[in-house]
């Protein structure tokens, strides 16, 4: 009888932790409305500021997904990450 508190217990941590990771894994997820503000930031450190953001829309258009930083992360975001261009080169800033 004294175990049924700590099942109880235990499957609502459970379904905590399920809710939180699903919140953390649509972070990175925008809707094409956000991608300006985003890609603002995300380009706000380079010198090539037009072609930056003319990518970065782009990139944001098609994977719904800018990664944080002016620089880097791109793993929070493999369609942004694994877009090449013809040469091989990363397409996504």
């Amino acid at each position: 009888m004294g175990s049924r508190p700590y099942s109880l217990l235990l499957v609502l941590s459970v379904l905590f932790l399920v809710t939180l990771s699903n919140v953390a894994e649509g972070y990175n997820h925008l809707r094409p409305r956000d991608c300006q503000p985003r890609c603002t930031y995300r380009c706000s450190a380079t010198s090539h500021k037009k072609p930056c953001m003319f990518f970065c829309l782009k990139c944001c258009a098609k994977c719904l997904c800018v990664p944080a930083g002016t620089y880097g992360n791109k793993q929070t975001c493999p369609c942004y990450n694994n877009w090449k261009t013809q040469e091989g080169r990363p397409k996504c800033p």
